[in-house]
């Protein structure tokens, strides 16, 4: 018959002989206690750490201790889940075996691939901001793609807009008397002005006044009418 006491103090001998530093006992009944688990150095000396608690169960290590993540620094939500899950699969391994050490060893060399790995998300951030600011520049230097549709839109605008801006100023030179019409825009508006001088020669008819002091008396004048070179329009000229 397994004595699993006897196992378990064994275990946990050996586990602060290996952790002296990051193992602290949490209680006695029933055995718990936390390992903290660091990574090693990254690239820029950037580390991650979690701090994980065990504890076991009455049939330990025939079934698989309990476990947690009591506290963590720098990792990720989907570090966490798959520190978890990784966990999982090592206790099921090892199930009938000790497997504290096990599992401590699975994190920390889980931790050190995810420091590695975060230079290549740094790398892949940075790439994914080149990229979207390289698209932001093709498009502010392309600018809009003109199309038929949205250019009779922007047309149909325009001309609406310009057709107000027309009509504000018309209302406004109307209003400061400033409208000057032209000759066609005049007879446009009043119809009156293509009849006026008809009409004003025939209000004048007959009455047309003529001063005959402009002209000289025919019987004071000196004429040679069988003069064959006598012209009568010619007398004008020579008076002028």
């Amino acid at each position: 018959m397994t004595d699993y006491a006897e196992e378990q103090r064994n275990e946990l001998e050996a586990i602060e002989s290996i952790y002296p530093d990051s193992y602290t006992v949490l209680s006695e009944d029933p055995i718990s206690f936390t390992i903290t688990v660091t990574s090693d150095a990254g690239e820029n000396g950037e580390t991650v750490e979690t701090m994980l608690k065990f504890t076991y169960v009455e049939k330990y290590p025939d079934e698989p201790p309990l476990w947690e993540i009591h506290s963590q620094e720098n990792l990720e939500d989907s570090d966490v889940e798959d520190i978890l899950t990784l966990l999982q699969q090592q206790a099921e391994e090892n199930l009938g075996m000790v497997m504290i050490f096990t599992l401590v060893t699975a994190v920390q060399e889980k931790l050190n691939e995810i420091v590695d790995m975060m230079k290549t998300r740094r790398d892949e951030e940075k790439q994914r901001k080149e990229r979207e600011a390289e698209e932001a520049e093709k498009v502010a230097f392309q600018g809009t793609v003109v199309t038929i549709e949205n250019f009779l839109a922007w047309k149909a605008t325009f001309e609406l807009e310009m057709n107000e801006l027309r009509r504000k100023k018309q209302k406004e030179e109307e209003q400061t008397g400033k409208l000057k019409l032209t000759g066609k825009q005049l007879f446009e508006t009043d119809h009156n002005l293509d009849t006026s001088d008809i009409q004003f020669l025939e209000d004048a008819g007959n009455n047309v006044e003529v001063d005959e002091s402009l002209f000289q008396d025919i019987e004071d004048l000196d004429l040679d009418e069988d003069d064959p070179d006598f012209d009568p329009l010619e007398m004008g000229s020579d008076e002028d």
